[in-house]
């Protein structure tokens, strides 16, 4: 992408009621605009992250067993009164009626529809288990919408719900679940830490809230330093132990009552960006989602739910990576993996040299954000660290007339001199 037609309004100062460093950045960088309170536009640059973080949680969803589908974010509320939630979920329900004055809400969650799903569809124990998912956009109408898209209104969100015949299965997708969170986190370059929860207007009586931590979250968390040593991605890892290990808010933290040896007790700042729940048949016996099982009984199917943010996180990864400069994207969710610096767009040997990185580049599918506007340096440096691309290749007079480029890492901010073949072969596949 050639900045000259990019759209990337960024601004110089955030504006006064933005309050954490994610909204501030987000607004910053031209990621986000605000139309409500609690609602945003989201712009080319703030989308580019927001796809990338949307495919990271499809391919760990996909490997689980997950398939995916997509339910509508207007429900019936017929649907929601026989889960009985209707009234009892609270004002954060956005309730409307449509034109035949029909009660409907714009969905918060997905449990009623997705159990109306296999209640229509799944009969027997031999279709089970099956774990059915979506990335959709929710509306909650919070009280107090705040801190950008860390806690709006209308966010996207991947909801996933398991079915299973028994307890046994049920706990297994569930499992199966905390496993996927941790390495789809790990693949974002975040550490999470798994805790237990309340189950909040969802129900059900097991679940557990992730934790990535940054050094502005929201609340202080202590955690056994065994959660740093454990490999996600092992064949054998094991569950029980990893789901056992200490780790609690500090709202639920007793110093007193700590398990764990001082020496091995960590403690930071911790973001919620995931939640899981297992719920049994709170859903399935009022709706009848019911299955036959091998003995010729009917019996209500088991479930849990599983929820990550997936705009929330793009604004917690802001919070994990940043610096007094602006965003430092991990390259797994930067939307633009290498930025070329074209100092000066109107010499020629500047420009094809510029041009001939550019192509060469796209041609190996990296992708790349050309500046070739005809700003002065000192902006075209303080953008590109505002925007927090990974690598930053400077193309200037000087180094081009000795045959080499400035290559700069936006986490470290080490840069080298290479020869323009040397850097197209430091991001060949």
């Amino acid at each position: 992408m050639r900045l000259s037609r990019y759209f990337l309004p960024v601004m110089r100062e955030a504006p006064a009621e933005a309050e954490i460093v994610s909204h501030k950045l987000m607004l910053r960088a031209g990621m986000i605009q605000q139309v409500s309170a609690g609602i945003y536009d989201w712009l080319p640059l703030g989308l580019a992250v927001l796809k990338r973080v949307e495919r990271i949680v499809r391919e760990e969803m996909n490997a689980a067993g997950a398939l995916e589908i997509l339910m509508p974010t207007i429900q019936p509320a017929d649907l929601w009164r026989e889960s009985e939630r209707y009234e009892a979920y609270g004002k954060e329900m956005l309730r409307i009626k449509d034109r035949h004055e029909r009660d409907m809400l714009y969905g918060p969650t997905n449990e009623e529809n997705v159990t109306d799903i296999f209640r229509r569809h799944v009969r027997s124990y031999r279709q089970l288990p099956l774990n059915l998912y979506h990335i959709q956009w929710k509306f909650r109408d919070e009280i107090r919408p705040r801190f950008g898209v860390m806690r709006g209104r209308e966010f996207l969100m991947k909801d996933a719900y398991s079915f299973d015949l028994d307890y046994e299965g049920a706990r297994r997708a569930y499992d199966n679940m905390f496993v996927a969170y941790l390495r789809t986190f790990k693949r974002m370059g975040l550490t999470a830490i798994p805790m237990q929860a309340e189950t909040g207007p969802i129900g059900g009586n097991m679940s557990h809230e992730f934790q990535i931590l940054a050094s502005t979250g929201e609340s202080a968390v202590f955690y056994d330093a065994a959660f740093e040593e454990v490999d996600f991605d092992a064949p054998d890892l094991d569950i029980e132990r990893l789901k056992a290990l200490y780790a609690a808010t500090d709202d639920m933290h007793d110093p007193a009552k700590c398990p764990v040896p001082a020496d091995r007790l960590r403690t930071g700042r911790g973001i919620e960006v995931g939640h899981i729940f297992y719920f049994g048949t709170k859903y399935s016996a009022k709706m009848g989602a019911n299955v036959m099982g091998p003995d010729g009984t009917e019996t209500p199917v088991e479930m849990g739910s599983y929820g990550i943010g997936v705009s929330r996180l793009v604004g917690a990864l802001i919070e994990a990576f940043h610096d007094e400069k602006g965003i430092v994207w991990p390259e797994a969710v930067a939307p633009y993996r290498v930025a070329l610096v074209n100092l000066r767009p109107d010499d020629e040997a500047c420009r094809a040299l510029a041009e001939d990185l550019y192509g060469r580049l796209r041609a190996m599918h990296v992708d790349v954000l050309l500046d070739d506007t005809e700003e002065r340096a000192g902006a075209k440096f303080a953008t590109m660290d505002l925007i927090g691309i990974p690598w930053q290749v400077t193309i200037g007079p000087r180094g081009v007339k000795e045959d080499r480029v400035e290559l700069k890492e936006r986490r470290t901010g080490e840069r080298h001199d290479l020869s323009p073949a040397l850097l197209v072969e430091r991001f060949a596949p």
